[in-house]
């Protein structure tokens, strides 16, 4: 699972802001599926760059991702490595595709959840709203300080923000 840090949560909060404002979205397509999405908010490179970088070996994101090599110098392992540095792992990103992660899964209600479909928008959105709170609870417990007086438990600010 992801390591739950404020970075992380704010490129899955944008994200889900642009999708919902009409970014584009096309889930066969390498810079604007459900990775691609993401990626574009981490790394900053334009989703036709991203594509023209996956283009340049076969498979998809999670072929990709399997044969994913930080020292090959290629453009599309280097973006890998910098999703990689926010937090995410490889498989974070295969499940981000497949909207299939366990954990994520288990927090949608049933219902819900038997009817996701990988390459529809408004489940991709529900997917990355629940992964986004399930980081931030994470990442909000992690901060949990003990007062020495009265032994109180406070949220440090910037949880807040």
């Amino acid at each position: 699972m992801a390591t739950a840090n404020p970075k992380l949560i704010l490129a899955l909060r944008k994200t889900i802001s642009k999708l919902k404002k009409g970014a584009p979205y096309q889930w066969g397509h390498m810079g604007a599926c459900n990775c691609g999405n993401l990626a574009q908010e981490i790394t900053r490179i334009s989703k036709s760059d991203i594509h023209r970088f996956a283009m340049q070996r076969s498979g998809d994101w999670s072929e990709q991702l399997n044969d994913y090599c930080p020292s090959s110098g290629l453009p599309m392992d280097l973006m890998i490595s910098e999703l990689l540095g926010i937090g995410l792992s490889r498989e974070d990103l295969i499940h981000l595709e497949r909207l299939s992660d366990p954990e994520i899964l288990a927090l949608i209600p049933m219902d819900q959840r038997m009817h996701l479909v990988k390459n529809k928008k408004e489940d991709l959105l529900l997917y990355l709203e629940t992964w986004v709170r399930q980081l931030e609870n994470e990442w909000a417990e992690n901060q949990r300080t003990t007062l020495p007086s009265g032994g109180k438990k406070i949220i440090p600010t910037e949880v807040l923000s």
